[in-house]
């Protein structure tokens, strides 16, 4: 009697042992998964500041200055951009005659803007494509890995002190050849944390909690980008480059305090078979056989193209595309701005959107529904442009985003052809994003050096978000 008095009193276990040797365990409730979820969310909150600072705000002050100094040189140093750029407006709009020296300068002024547009679509579009070929392969290997901390864990810490030091080297790049190398290394390394990271959720996660847990990590997702983006904007003015160092930090002591608070079991149990090239680079396609699998995949690819087309020139159309045109002080200090605007709908979207999904168990028409408000916020800047109308598209966009990130990667999670190789197949997931980002810069700043002007970018936007929209519904074996 004693014994089943005790027994009626323990409380019930926290995590679930792994069904197979080697993996991981599963979080049922309590300490350890809040533990988790914490730390989870704080590192994306990490490595989401360095892409909103360094990517929204470093890398565009840096492009803008190396091509500055090498389009206006000698007495054009001192030129006033902004004053040139309202002048562009007023010439463009009639209401005002450019003199000879003028026209000289507004001829500058637009192969300055070509320039810089196409060097920032190459500086962020390689990163974005080296990413995209190294991250299935990260994840393949991750679900190989053996050792006494996990599978995961061995590629998180290598790409964080990797990936941490190549983005400081940024700090010194002297031209653009050498700023897109070392920043294409610091984030095709720094992607050996977010894969691995974000597949410990399939891992560990039970079903009935992914929604959740996803929702929690976007929102450390979200967070992060507004505070790195914000940040940037505020310090750069003041220490310059040297924000990097802070960026490199706070990754550092985020990662540092997930691999020793949530800790993995070993894996040094895993079977793993002999390795094999040919299977291994087949393999990478095997997902994008699974038909849901493909849709998702291309519905991604298309939103994350549209998204990407919209906000890689923000700085940028501060300067030239709205009325009255910013100085570039100015847009470095509002353009975060933009992000903190967007912050109350997208956190409310990303606290109930997840959760929802799971209570509702249907997870397209949320997916659909964010990419169809994500395609008409890029209508407000396209028939208005001024920054009041910015700060509109941003606010439209925020909500579909909150909306969109944890209901898209819980879909994914519905759809995997195989949950033991979920590492391999959310590598993939990832590639979609990556494939996305990497076109859209492209192609924006081809269009922009082709019509002189960056009307074309929300147009492009609009359509490539819309038919994300259309494409979701295309999936048949899931809700």
């Amino acid at each position: 009697m004693a014994d089943h008095a005790v027994a009626a009193v323990e409380p019930p276990p926290r995590t679930g042992e792994p069904a197979t040797p080697g993996t991981s365990m599963t979080y049922l409730g309590g300490k350890p998964f809040r533990r988790y979820v914490l730390w989870y969310a704080l590192v994306f909150a990490a490595i989401t500041a360095i892409w909103g600072g360094v990517l929204g705000v470093v890398l565009p002050n840096q492009v803008q200055s190396i091509e500055f100094a090498k389009w206006f040189t000698g007495a054009d140093a001192d030129v006033d951009l902004t004053t040139l750029n309202n002048l562009k407006s007023a010439v463009d709009a009639g209401t005002a005659v450019a003199t000879g020296e003028q026209r000289r300068l507004l001829g500058l002024l637009s192969d300055f803007d070509s320039a810089r547009a196409q060097a920032l679509s190459l500086v962020t579009s390689l990163a974005v494509a080296a990413t995209m070929i190294v991250q299935p392969v990260l994840g393949v290997l991750s679900d190989r890995t053996r050792s006494r901390y996990g599978r995961r864990t061995p590629w998180i810490v290598f790409g964080t002190l990797v990936g941490a030091s190549f983005l400081v080297g940024v700090r010194f790049a002297p031209t653009i050849a050498v700023l897109a190398l070392l920043w294409t290394c610091a984030q095709t390394t720094l992607a050996a944390v977010s894969g691995p990271l974000q597949t410990t959720v399939a891992d560990r996660v039970p079903q009935e909690k992914v929604g959740a847990t996803s929702g929690i990590g976007s929102l450390g997702n979200f967070g992060g980008g507004i505070l790195g983006g914000v940040g940037a904007g505020l310090l750069l003015p003041a220490v310059g480059l040297d924000i990097l160092y802070v960026f490199a930090a706070l990754l550092v002591v985020a990662v540092t305090g997930f691999v020793l608070l949530a800790r993995d079991r070993p894996s040094t149990d895993l079977a793993v078979p002999p390795h094999q090239w040919g299977p291994f680079f087949r393999g990478l396609l095997v997902p994008l056989r699974h038909r849901d699998f493909r849709w998702v995949w291309f519905a991604r690819i298309l939103l994350t193209f549209g998204y990407a087309v919209s906000t890689t020139f923000g700085l940028f159309m501060m300067q030239s595309y709205i009325t009255p045109a910013l100085s570039l002080t100015e847009a470095t200090r509002l353009f975060p701005l933009l992000t903190v605007a967007s912050m109350p709908g997208t956190v409310v979207a990303m606290l109930f959107s997840g959760r929802a999904s799971d209570r509702l168990g249907r997870r397209k028409p949320l997916v659909a529904v964010s990419s169809g408000v994500m395609a008409l916020s890029m209508l407000v800047p396209l028939c208005r442009p001024t920054l009041t109308a910015l700060f509109v598209q941003v606010v439209l966009a925020g909500i579909a985003f909150g909306i969109y990130l944890p209901v898209d990667q819980a879909l994914f999670i519905d759809v995997l052809p195989d949950k033991d190789a979920a590492g391999r197949d959310l590598g993939v997931a990832a590639l979609g994003s990556n494939l996305g980002q990497a076109l859209g810069p492209v192609m924006a700043g081809q269009l922009i050096a082709l019509t002189g002007g960056y009307r074309v970018v929300w147009v492009m936007a609009l359509l490539l978000t819309a038919a994300a929209a259309l494409a979701i519904f295309r999936v048949r074996g899931a809700r």
